[in-house]
């Protein structure tokens, strides 16, 4: 039997989740992903896929309508399993199985209307009426209203499991890749350019939502020398450092995109991950995969109480309030002055995503 799964942009961060079902699956089937490609490759982190993938140029309508059409053509799964409730992957998938009667799964980990109302009233009227795109606003809305189209839906958080129903899928890891006896700290720290220093890590691209300000804000609170808050997966650096404060500057280190296969390297030299999520449209229905990185790693983790980030974690990590830069302080500080309690928290994070996430 085989499977394709359908990405709606082979080229940006969703074709992580995209890849990792497939690869998933490619245990036990054959599998391809198909999608089109906005940027014109596949997302730099996973472009060395073991997964066929089939990649079509992203184009604005009229013109993709012939895209998806091509699509279409291209999928010969027996099984459609569309990441996203996205038009360019969910709405292609619908199309298929009305014309092919194939069964039809969607995995949903994100609420995409979320990001369109955390736009403000003008961008939501702006974005409504930019009907070119194939995943524009009112294309996005009706395919929330499809939902129950599809054969099977799977959802990676208990937000969305409560509003499209399914079956909970959490991001999972391989704690056989992610193993914190493959490296050594010290000498991955020397490697980074930050040898003898105390590293707070964020990964992840630096959007509001994900909290990066609330945790510059932590940095500048805390008194410590000898820290430094590596931020891994910057696709601008020079937009990103101009809007560090110049206090901070020299105390943030910025490292672009890595590719998925390193991610264990650098995530070895963290003393602490920081995972600061505020609460907002774009947040509520997000499950931060790099949790479960940070717990198969055996790193000591700060996140924040969003989404299902507290029933992830359980007493194997500190939690603190969204939007709550001194809190975020206290317990980056607590963590760094109690080094044995946080790497019995960090110790217990890795077996229990290895007995629930693995």
């Amino acid at each position: 039997m085989k499977v394709s799964v359908l990405c709606f942009d082979l080229s940006n961060n969703s074709f992580g989740r995209a890849a990792l079902l497939a690869r998933g699956l490619s245990r036990f089937y054959d599998v391809e992903i198909v999608g089109p490609s906005r940027r014109g490759g596949v997302w730099a982190p996973m472009e060395h896929v073991d997964i066929p993938v089939k990649k079509f140029t992203w184009k604005r309508y009229p013109a993709f309508s012939c895209v998806s059409q091509n699509i279409l053509e291209a999928i010969d799964g027996d099984v459609i399993l569309a990441s996203k409730l996205m038009p360019t992957s969910f709405g292609i998938g619908l199309k298929k199985k009305h014309s092919s009667g194939k069964p039809l799964i969607v995995d949903i980990d994100d609420w995409e209307l979320g990001f369109f109302y955390h736009s403000g009233i003008m961008g939501r009227v702006g974005r409504f009426l930019n009907f070119s795109n194939p995943n524009g606003l009112p294309y996005v809305w009706r395919m929330e209203r499809l939902v129950e189209k599809a054969d099977a839906v799977s959802v990676s958080n208990r937000f969305l499991q409560n509003k499209f129903g399914g079956t909970l899928l959490p991001h999972c890891r391989d704690t056989s890749d992610l193993d914190p006896q493959k490296f050594n700290p010290n000498m991955i720290k020397e490697k980074i350019g930050l040898a003898g220093n105390k590293i707070l890590m964020f990964l992840g691209t630096p959007r509001p939502h994900k909290g990066i300000h609330d945790l510059l804000t932590a940095l500048k609170l805390i008194d410590d020398p000898d820290l430094r808050l590596a931020v891994i997966g910057v696709e601008n650096e020079q937009e990103f450092t101009q809007g560090i404060d110049d206090l901070l500057r020299d105390r943030v280190v910025v490292f672009p995109k890595i590719p998925f296969d390193k991610l264990p390297e650098y995530l070895s030299a963290a003393d602490i991950l920081a995972v600061p999520q505020r609460k907002t449209s774009d947040s509520i229905g997000q499950m931060p995969a790099k949790i479960y990185d940070a717990m198969a790693m055996a790193k000591p983790i700060v996140a924040t109480r969003v989404s299902d980030i507290p029933e992830v974690l359980g007493d194997s990590g500190y939690l603190v309030d969204p939007g709550e830069p001194s809190q975020l302080a206290s317990a980056i500080q607590y963590i760094l002055s109690h080094p044995d309690e946080a790497h019995g928290k960090a110790l217990a994070a890795r077996e229990r995503c290895r007995q629930m996430y693995d």
